[in-house]
């Protein structure tokens, strides 16, 4: 079963998938993690984030790996070309640096080839990302299209980066969300868009328990 989660920036994409997979025992593909690490190795390597043919051969040449716990689906590490990013993928320099990457069509190709590779290799699997339902997986046994208000994504990734000891206020926050908005709707190759079969849901006001709760019994009626 491939159940296909997508939305916005900080609409708790990743935070419901890990759920749902550790809940029910399913795989966990963080697709976002992907498109990160490359942004992190195209940073390491000095190469300008709108150089897209650059770009486009590394990620056909990269191989992405997630690292798992015995017997869990849920990925614990991840490295590219054998260097481990899990902690360089989570900073705000990363933060910037995805979107413009991830916008080459040429490197959302490879990925999306990476993702299908990663994911026929488990029997059950939870993705998320901003283009799973529409191009990745589009025939996804589900899919589930997270959203909520600017304000509130921009409350969490607030609280989340004060967590891992970022410096960035809330008015930064909404300002840098916001924009990735505007690019990843507008961009050419694989927009965020709502696939016509997704369940759309707003989760502003809701607690995560509320939300995890409710994408499993959808998932428990498809099964």
């Amino acid at each position: 079963m491939i159940v296909a989660i997508d939305g916005p920036a900080a609409s708790g994409k990743s935070t419901v998938a890990r759920a749902i997979a550790g809940h029910l025992g399913m795989a966990y593909l963080d697709t976002g993690a992907m498109y990160r690490a490359l942004a992190v190795e195209a940073l390491s390597r000095g190469v300008a984030l709108d150089d897209a043919e650059t770009l486009s051969q590394m990620a056909c040449e990269c191989v992405i790996r997630f690292s798992h716990a015995d017997g869990s689906g849920l990925p614990t590490h991840v490295a590219i070309d054998g260097m481990d990013v899990t902690a360089a993928i989570r900073t705000p320099v990363a933060d910037k640096a995805v979107s413009p990457v991830s916008a080459v069509p040429g490197v959302r190709a490879a990925m999306v080839d990476q993702q299908r590779r990663i994911s026929r290799e488990q029997e059950n699997t939870v993705l998320e990302g901003r283009d799973i339902g529409t191009v990745v997986f589009p025939h996804a046994d589900l899919k589930i299209f997270l959203t909520a208000s600017a304000e509130e994504r921009a409350r969490r990734r607030t609280l989340d980066m004060e967590a891992r000891g970022a410096d960035m206020t809330y008015d930064e926050v909404l300002t840098d969300l916001r924009r990735r908005d505007e690019y990843d709707s507008n961009r050419s190759a694989s927009p965020l868009m709502k696939a016509d079969d997704a369940i759309e849901l707003d989760t502003t006001g809701m607690t995560i328990h509320d939300v995890v709760a409710y994408v499993e019994a959808l998932v428990a009626e498809r099964r």
